[in-house]
């Protein structure tokens, strides 16, 4: 599918912010309205990438009227579509199927990127066809959410000590966080998860900068390990929006997985931010990790909308089977 003639696809590098306001405006009232998320953060980055004529990517006009437009980032070896949205005034797979093939051909294009991420959530339609035939391959995922007022909190009758999140936790959950997830499904989708060098990149992003919301420290928890300064378990929190919360993060080491530590570190987020007076908290996880999106179903939580993660080279095999992380 190509763009209309009606349709002008434009380097973002080209443009000025205000030309992208009116698909910024709507794209932060989808989140809120659907997500409960306050986009704005992660918008204003956006713009001061714009300004200085630093994103890389293109959007789609409607002669002067901005119908889509969509980004990437790259690191190392690795691209990432960052977004990707079309306002709703136009027919979805239209504007997104041509932009979204663009995006990653731009990306094929460059020396040295030999890995293509993208977790991607349409509020219009759906990017699976066109990333099945781009080579993709791809994992549903679900976003969950909690109406924390409808739920009764329960006691924590657990014997191991769980303990607020500190600073000198960084490189012990990043050696958890690599454990957790070898052989797991989401290592596959953000290959961050498979070193501690990377998983330490992930923990700074989610927690020192605002894309994820603001980092609730007092909200966060984890479970060391006897007599040492290792982590057996960790669940990591942030607020993106007034009074409601996301998990950005929850991990178990491997060895430690499906005895209850998972459920006893939800169980203590939960009761958190229900003494905070928080009205709603959410989170993501993989279609394809059952334990654990059983584990949130039976705390209550509920499924607000699906989406897909997707990587290319499809022809990058898993290794093992998928582990749980309670």
């Amino acid at each position: 599918m190509h763009l209309q003639q009606r349709f002008r696809l434009i380097d973002l590098r080209q443009l000025p912010v205000r030309a992208l306001e009116p698909l910024f405006e709507e794209e932060q009232r989808c989140w809120l309205e659907v997500l409960l998320w306050d986009y704005r953060p992660s918008l204003d980055i956006l713009r001061r990438f714009l300004e200085t004529r630093a994103l890389s990517g293109y959007a789609v006009f409607d002669g002067d009227v901005p119908a889509g437009y969509g980004f990437y980032v790259v690191e190392e070896h690795k691209g990432l579509l960052g977004d990707l949205f079309v306002s709703a005034r136009y027919p979805h797979d239209e504007v997104a199927a041509p932009l979204l093939r663009e995006l990653v051909h731009a990306l094929r294009s460059l020396h040295g990127v030999v890995r293509i991420e993208a977790q991607l959530i349409p509020f219009g339609g759906s990017h699976e066809e066109t990333l099945s035939a781009l080579g993709f391959r791809l994992f549903p995922r679900q976003f969950m959410l909690l109406q924390l007022a409808e739920t009764v909190p329960q006691p924590d009758c657990g014997a191991v000590r769980i303990e607020p999140w500190n600073e000198r936790w960084f490189l012990p959950c990043a050696r958890l966080i690599q454990s957790a997830y070898t052989a797991h499904i989401d290592s596959e989708i953000n290959d961050q998860y498979r070193t501690t060098a990377g998983a330490l990149k992930f923990l700074r992003n989610i927690i020192l900068l605002p894309g994820c919301g603001r980092f609730l420290p007092d909200v966060s928890f984890v479970v060391p390990e006897p007599g040492n300064e290792a982590l057996l378990a960790a669940v990591l929190n942030s607020e993106v929006s007034p009074r409601v919360a996301h998990t950005t993060q929850i991990a178990v080491r491997a060895d430690y997985q499906h005895r209850g530590l998972g459920r006893r570190l939800m169980q203590a987020t939960i009761a958190a931010l229900q003494a905070r007076s928080f009205r709603a908290h959410t989170l993501t996880v993989s279609a394809g990790n059952r334990p654990a999106a059983e584990l949130y179903q039976r705390l209550g939580f509920r499924t607000v909308k699906t989406f897909l993660a997707a990587v290319w080279p499809a022809r990058e095999k898993a290794e093992g089977a998928c582990a749980g992380r309670d």
